[in-house]
């Protein structure tokens, strides 16, 4: 879908003179503005479409990446892909929307950026993460024993507290 950003992630990897791979499903209402806008964008250089991947193809294709691209151009509410891609040790360079600021880690899981020619820039020194780091810090965050915690702590809290304060 065009909110996406996926002709910006071809522009980024054109621009930094690597490679791109794009694992993607094509949904219905979004046939059109593949056919038209991104399709003769996947004739460029360097771009390979791989379709739609699952488990456990999906760890190998992450895990073998230089980064995770993500120049959506919405509010993203979360961005599973990125916490999968930190999952896999790899850092994710992405523009501020939605999300991304309180899932990524600037300069520790990957590079919050503006535009797409911070983007080139980040792209080009992505070697400088070290991607051990990329998986720790998912360990630390997004877990489910993380998660799990989490929410024994607020029940726990919650089931001490008094009842008056505890009003929606």
């Amino acid at each position: 879908s065009p909110e996406k950003g996926l002709d910006k992630a071809i522009e980024i990897a054109q621009r930094a003179g690597m490679p791109l791979k794009v694992a993607a499903k094509v949904d219905k209402a979004d046939e059109e503005y593949f056919k038209t806008v991104i399709e003769p964008l996947l004739a460029t250089p360097g771009v390979e479409f791989i379709g739609e991947i699952g488990y456990p193809e999906k760890n190998a294709f992450l895990g073998e990446a230089a980064a995770l691209l993500f120049p959506i151009d919405w509010p993203e509410p979360f961005g599973l892909v990125m916490i999968e891609a930190m999952a896999c040790g790899v850092p994710v360079i992405a523009f501020p929307r939605g999300s991304v600021p309180e899932v990524v880690d600037n300069g520790v899981t990957g590079c919050v950026v503006a535009d797409v020619t911070a983007a080139v820039t980040a792209l080009k020194d992505i070697a400088k993460f070290d991607r051990a780091q990329c998986r720790d810090r998912f360990e630390e965050r997004f877990t489910v024993e993380r998660m799990t915690r989490d929410y024994l702590d607020l029940y726990e809290r919650l089931a001490g507290a008094d009842p008056e304060s505890l009003s929606l």
